[in-house]
């Protein structure tokens, strides 16, 4: 959806904007040619109605003027600068709620045409503990969202509920990093629920960026659904040149990485940075109006995103 709507932008900016030029350059002068004609053939004597008639904009030209600004405005914003993008699912609690609208960065990560996604601008790569948007490796219709675990080179094992991290060990070093665990301390297990179980919530310390990940300490580790990369055992991974691992901050009830396997550079969006309004659904209410109507803001949630 969000691939068509960008090929639908960008075709409308182009369309208004070849009409605008159509008309500046060719209709236009053709239309003051016309009132010249006239003019001289009425000794200058031609009715004001008559000249408005002549000097008339299409109405295809004049809509296509009115609107290729905004249109042009929008398309450089969202393609280059910022796109606002709505939390669907719970994956990323507690970091991120269902009803959040966040702000994406586009070129954080370096630039590409909205339409092909081909990079003509090179920029930062993502680091260990970011909040990215992608493209859905198993279907890039789909934009997903998840917090970046692994860089390429990095080996990182899922078992029993605690994540392992060995970085890659860069060319010259004299000795290589070792495979030890991500670092997280409780901090209450009675704030979030699933199928009535209590979440527990650990604050996480990945590489130095702090956050809140969720546990569901009655889940089974699925670890046979893991998506297995050749040579290697299920949940341990060395993540590809080029390719990040992502995770979801809800570690028991998000499809990630753990699930189908990497994700490719150039299915990258833009990194998640501020949540600038949050609306609030109450499934239970007994109300006339649709669930999908906001019962509330969460005016507390505005703001940057850890």
């Amino acid at each position: 959806m969000a691939a068509l709507f960008s090929l639908v932008l960008v075709l409308v900016t182009l369309g208004t904007g070849l009409v605008w030029l159509l008309d500046t350059f060719y209709l236009a002068p053709r239309r003051q040619q016309k009132l010249a004609f006239a003019s001289a053939q009425t000794s200058g004597d031609l009715p004001e109605e008559a000249r408005d008639k002549l000097v008339q904009e299409p109405w295809l030209v004049e809509t296509s003027k009115s609107i290729f600004p905004v249109i042009a405005f929008v398309l450089v914003l969202r393609s280059f600068l910022w796109e606002p993008f709505q939390i669907p699912s719970g994956s990323m609690m507690p970091t991120l709620l269902v009803g959040d609208f966040i702000l994406v960065n586009k070129h954080e990560y370096g630039l590409r045409d909205p339409v092909f996604r081909a990079k003509f601008w090179e920029n930062n790569d993502p680091q260990r503990g970011d909040i990215i948007v992608f493209k859905y490796p198993k279907d890039t219709r789909v934009d997903y969202i998840k917090r970046v675990i692994g860089l390429p080179g990095d080996r990182v094992v899922y078992r029993n509920k605690t994540l392992y991290l060995q970085p890659k060990c860069e060319a010259g070093v004299a000795k290589c990093p070792g495979l030890e665990p991500v670092q997280s301390v409780e901090v209450n297990r009675d704030e979030f629920f699933q199928n009535g179980s209590p979440l527990m919530r650990l604050s996480e310390d990945l590489a130095g960026v702090d956050h809140d990940i969720l546990i569901n300490p009655r889940h089974p580790e699925p670890l046979r659904y893991y998506y297995k990369q050749p040579g290697r055992q299920a949940g341990d991974w060395v993540v590809p040149e080029g390719s990040y691992f992502v995770m979801g901050d809800n570690r028991d009830n998000s499809t990630d990485g753990r699930f189908w396997g990497f994700v490719p550079e150039e299915n990258l969006v833009g990194k998640a940075t501020g949540i600038w309004i949050s609306f609030e659904f109450d499934r239970d209410r007994s109300s006339v109006l649709p669930t999908w109507v906001p019962t509330g803001v969460r005016f507390s949630r505005i703001g940057g995103i850890d």
